[in-house]
């Protein structure tokens, strides 16, 4: 991926950042960066995820999916970093096998995707490397009982990718289910590029190679200096705009099939980078859609956000018929990928216009080598921002809290974090 910070350095956006300032915070991404390269090396936890290019086996995980190969629909069976990276490169890819993430345990949502499909010609993947989520747990219960019921043996069907040891290691066990490892060391939110992201891509017929030699191509550019690394600069920059009060982040694809991204990014971002009451609040947004709904916001609300925009170079087009409606005649030259790239640079103009700022991070289209980029581009970016607010990049107690306190109220233990739910304050305000 390349990177384009020009529209929020400080000459040019408020709050802004000027350049000698970004090259002064270079100083700390060039420390920051000798402890991403150590981490690395030593393959700590959560640094581990950057060295996924050369450690994810291709040919692995298609021998697991081979016997589901034939599959016309995929269920995906997890709950944040087990179905976001897999959903973003399932949805941003074309293919003929339709893949569903139960990602949610909203009963009817569960039960309308159950009951539409052909569950004799579904595979189910269930992911969790603990193998106790809850909700994941529910779900693959749910679904393992709707295939009984259909008179599918789901034995027959189901691929799981866990950890060394747990409920799921032990079910894979006993029914001699094809399994994949979660690596060790690895987040769930930083796992795309493994067998977590990428059984989905194998069902799909996607090109794995190519989304793991991206995301090699991207750690190549790692280097001691933001202005060498895109990656970096993309993390730098957000850094410095939160300290001036940037403090959200909208995340923008200018392609439909990179909406999953956003939903995947602001997992990465906020669950990584929000702790010690510090951390960009990123918010999901789609162009062209969000023009007509959240851009009226973004240059002439409160300067508190950057706008990411991710845009592909190149890609498919379609004209635009000619018309007889002369207000409309202009249209009838032009085609909706010139239309949506006038719309991309209006928008990007607009904001910098107001002196809001953005910043444009640039594929040359949508594929697996480039997808591979963004992700680990984007983990890579969020490693070091880490590194500079002087977190822990890789833990999330907040979300084991509510974890814990779940488990507690359906009587899965005894956990002081239920107990807190019943000294809720109350202010209710009825009909």
């Amino acid at each position: 991926m390349n990177v384009d910070i020009g529209n929020a350095l400080a000459s040019v956006a408020s709050p802004g950042v000027s350049r000698e300032s970004l090259e002064r915070l270079d100083e700390q991404v060039a420390d920051a960066h000798e402890r991403i390269e150590r981490g690395m090396a030593n393959e700590e936890h959560g640094y581990e995820a950057l060295n996924l290019p050369e450690r994810t086996e291709p040919d692995e995980i298609r021998a697991a999916v081979e016997p589901v190969a034939d599959a016309d629909a995929l269920i995906t069976v997890g709950i944040g970093g087990s179905s976001l990276g897999a959903a973003t490169i399932a949805n941003a890819l074309e293919s003929d096998t339709e893949t569903v993430f139960l990602d949610n345990v909203d009963p009817e949502w569960v039960t309308r995707h159950l009951e539409r499909l052909s569950l004799a010609d579904a595979a189910i993947n269930v992911v969790s490397r603990s193998g106790t989520t809850a909700e994941t747990l529910a779900n693959f219960l749910v679904v393992r009982e709707a295939f009984e019921s259909a008179g599918v043996d789901w034995t027959e069907r189901t691929i799981v990718t866990t950890g060394e040891a747990g409920p799921l290691r032990d079910l894979a066990d006993r029914h001699d289910l094809p399994s994949l490892v979660v690596p060790d060391g690895v987040p769930g939110r930083f796992s795309a590029l493994s067998a977590v992201g990428m059984v989905a891509a194998a069902v799909c017929g996607h090109d794995l190679e190519a989304l793991l030699e991206g995301a090699a191509a991207e750690a190549a550019t790692l280097s001691g200096s933001l202005f060498d690394c895109p990656a970096y600069a993309y993390g730098a920059t957000t850094y410095a705009l939160d300290q001036r009060g940037a403090g959200v982040n909208a995340m923008m694809p200018y392609a439909e099939s990179l909406e999953t991204s956003a939903e995947w990014f602001a997992q990465l971002w906020a669950e990584s980078l929000g702790k010690d009451d510090l951390g960009q609040t990123p918010v999901r947004a789609l162009g062209v859609t969000d023009q007509h709904s959240q851009l009226q916001l973004y240059r002439a609300g409160p300067r508190d956000k950057l706008v990411t925009f991710v845009t592909p170079r190149g890609g498919g087009d379609r004209g635009i018929p000619a018309t007889d409606v002369e207000e409309l005649a202009y249209l009838g030259d032009s085609s909706l990928g010139k239309l949506l790239e006038a719309e991309f640079e209006a928008t990007e103009a607009s904001l910098a216009a107001a002196g809001r700022p953005n910043v444009r991070v640039e594929l040359e289209r949508v594929d697996e080598y480039e997808l591979g980029g963004l992700l680990y581009g984007m983990e890579a970016a969020c490693v070091l921002a880490g590194e500079l607010y002087g977190v822990n990049t890789f833990e999330q107690p907040a979300v084991e809290w509510a974890k814990k306190a779940t488990r507690g109220l359906l009587g899965g233990g005894d956990f002081e974090e239920a107990e807190a739910v019943a000294e809720k304050t109350e202010l209710r305000v009825e009909r």
